[in-house]
């Protein structure tokens, strides 16, 4: 392929201005990216082609550190692109995405199969020399033989093909899978169309389902987007359970409907394949294949904990059910419990046994207050301060950028982009995203991360109130970010959020629990209206039902996470709805429950390959968030300024740059208890 001419296209230009540079998305237009991207590539190849056949002998500086530094105009075109593909969705863009995503998963079948390099990394892996490196260096050189061991560089000829050619056609599947859930979620809505159609919505919400049918343009009076934040909200407090059924329907079938968006086949299709790689890679099942590089190892460790926690979670689920059936039965509803009714009569329950009511916290819940409450947490125990910036380009009007900084040196460490809206085009959920990894090979490159959320935007005049859960995610998603913004690292590779995909959400999980405390609550959780603070029967009635619906949670997620694996551990081809039914029948799920996600809408694990077989790995991390949160309990709570610079010192700056079992001992001071998260959710710890 000849290289592309046009060097004038923004894509391809180093990212100007300060901080190091930040990317100019005043400029950028969707034509750009392939001829960009095509350029980049070609560039990124030729890159390789000269390590591997640098006829010097291999060292650590012309082998690994040369990989680390090759591809920089790729890595900031795959940033932009990345962007554009979560938030900013279009059929123009999808028509690139298309075209582009197996030309950009081919790069990595090129890198690993590179025999030459791999035989430079390889001989320096296994050198005396490499006992001289740094532990840092020879972390990073262990990666990278790992890596290409496990993606398949020792294969012959023929395989590595098969490997190459499956990677592409997985990489069109999982771009199809995504564009076609992102379509069912943006094309199907719940109509209100009279005022009993609202009974029992929090005023914010009605104005913003409002506001929503008229972003549409429908002649209706409001509607209920099909997306967790619009839905989960309706569940909770409409008093009209044929539309709860309704807007519970729409949610849980995204994916499985007739039309052109069903992704069955497409799942299946990528089942196929991944079992199919896996055999070649020389594993007996894509879960043991996609395991051997993350802390649990073995998919049996992964299920044990999952089954440790099901049966106590199950029965708390079983009470809970218990008590709501019987307000109905109270109510002489007539009917039993069924998963469209768990969210609202949950509800009820919380305001008879605990005198709390989620729409009177939701009152004290005001966006923008809660994101300075985050700030203030930052600062409070990692000595971190935020500037509000005003010329930094943003792809979105909704999109803000804050400096980060030393608070008590001034020094900067970062940049952090914050979107918090829902839009069309926009994926739904939250997420975190680094944009720029921090490294110092050369200089010290500062990190830019952003959180991107699906909060309902409401009249322009009125303040954003969000729903505990919300602000709990809220909380969760700066974790990453903080993970991201903290690292002090040399290498890319090693930086930041790049750890064990079943320790990644240990930093996230743990700062969760700081909403929850007192010091949070009271001086960031003020009611919208009066701007009084929570009062102090408030917060003791919040924090004694904490646990309350914990069982509800546990067997929602631990559902898609067994299913999630038993999807991966089969090596035969599968009837997504027989298989989802086959399952939950196996572990006895609550009839009451559904899983978080549908199989045929588990974007976790269908839009690419992180979480497929991980995404136990939430309760994986949930182990050692809940048993790093005790340490702050042994000390003086949880702005222990000791136990925050140890975790700062050794978890969140270190990256990845030593085993994290080993990162997390040296935090902790012993390997991570399961009975702290037993602990933690109210449940029973057997002796």
């Amino acid at each position: 392929m000849e290289k592309q001419p046009n060097l004038n296209n923004p894509l391809l230009q180093e990212w100007s201005g300060p901080y190091g540079g930040v990317p100019d998305f005043t400029k950028y237009k969707i034509s750009d990216f392939k001829p960009a991207i095509e350029f980049a590539i070609q560039e990124k190849l030729e890159e390789i082609d000269a390590i591997a056949n640098n006829s010097e002998k291999p060292t650590f500086e012309n082998t690994v550190q040369a990989l680390e530094l090759s591809g920089e105009k790729l890595d900031r075109i795959h940033s932009v692109y990345g962007i554009y593909r979560s938030n900013l969705s279009t059929p123009e863009f999808n028509a690139v995405d298309t075209e582009m995503s197996p030309k950009l998963a081919e790069i990595s079948d090129k890198l690993y199969q590179n025999e030459k390099l791999f035989l430079r990394i390889e001989e320096l892996y296994k050198s005396e020399e490499s006992k001289k490196l740094t532990t840092e260096q020879q972390r990073l050189l262990w990666l990278y033989y790992t890596d290409f061991v496990r993606e398949g560089a020792e294969l012959n000829k023929e395989d590595k093909e098969k490997v190459a050619k499956i990677n592409q056609e997985l990489a069109g599947l999982f771009t199809l899978f995504s564009q076609k859930l992102l379509a069912e979620e943006n094309d199907q809505y719940l109509e209100l169309n009279s005022e009993s159609d609202l009974e029992g919505l929090p005023e914010e919400f009605k104005n913003a389902a409002i506001a929503e049918a008229k972003e549409r343009n429908l002649n209706v009076l409001a509607c209920i987007g099909n997306t967790r934040s619009s839905i989960e909200p309706f569940l909770t407090f409409s008093n009209r359970r044929n539309l709860r059924e309704k807007a519970f329907d729409i949610f849980v079938k995204r994916g499985n409907n007739p039309n052109e968006n069903n992704t069955n086949e497409t799942l299946v299709s990528i089942l196929r394949l991944r079992a199919e790689k896996a055999k070649i890679l020389g594993f007996k099942n894509f879960a043991e294949w996609s395991l051997s590089n993350k802390m649990a190892k073995d998919p049996q460790k992964t299920l044990d904990l999952m089954n440790s926690v099901w049966k106590p979670a199950v029965e708390k689920v079983k009470n809970d059910v218990s008590a709501m059936q019987k307000m109905v039965d109270e109510e002489r509803g007539n009917f039993k419990i069924q998963p469209w009714d768990y969210r609202f009569y949950a509800e009820k329950v919380r305001k008879a046994k605990y005198d709390l009511d989620q729409n009177e916290i939701k009152q004290y819940l005001q966006l923008e207050n809660l994101r300075e409450g985050m700030f203030w947490t930052a600062g409070e125990l990692f000595d971190l301060g935020f500037k509000q910036l005003f010329d930094v380009p943003v792809y979105h009007q909704d999109v803000r950028v804050w400096e980060v900084n030393n608070k008590n040196t001034g020094k900067v460490i970062g940049l952090w982009y914050f979107d918090p809206y829902a839009r069309t085009g926009k994926r739904s959920g939250a997420w975190m995203n680094s944009h720029r990894d921090q490294q110092k090979i050369k200089e010290n490159v500062l990190p830019i991360v952003s959180n991107n959320c699906n909060f309902i935007k409401g009249n322009a005049d009125e303040p954003v109130l969000i729903s505990w859960d919300d602000a709990t995610t809220l909380f969760h998603e700066f974790g990453h970010a903080l993970h991201g913004l903290c690292s002090n690292v040399t290498y890319p590779s090693l930086s930041g959020t790049s750890v064990a995909r079943d320790y990644v959400e240990f930093p996230s999980q743990l700062l969760e629990h700081w909403l929850a405390t007192p010091e949070v609550l009271n001086k960031f959780a003020l009611h919208y209206k009066t701007n009084e603070p929570l009062s102090q029967s408030l917060v003791e009635r919040i924090a004694k039902a904490a646990n309350f619906n914990e069982g509800f949670a546990t067997v929602e997620t631990i559902s898609s996470s067994f299913v999630d694996m038993k999807l991966h551990l089969t090596t035969e081809k599968v009837d997504p709805h027989q298989f989802e039914k086959d399952i939950l029948a196996e572990i006895n799920m609550p009839s009451e429950i559904v899983m978080r996600h549908r199989i045929p809408q588990f974007a976790h694990i269908f839009s690419s390959d992180g979480y497929a077989a991980g995404y136990y790995s939430y309760l994986w991390a949930d182990v050692i968030n809940a048993d790093a949160y005790e340490a702050f309990l042994e000390g003086n709570g949880p702005f222990d300024k000791q136990v925050a610079k140890r975790l700062y010192d050794i978890v969140l700056t270190a990256g990845n740059t030593i085993d994290n079992e080993t990162m997390y001992e040296n935090f902790r001071g012993h390997a991570p208890k399961s009975d702290a998260l037993m602990r933690a959710r109210n449940f029973p710890v057997e002796s």
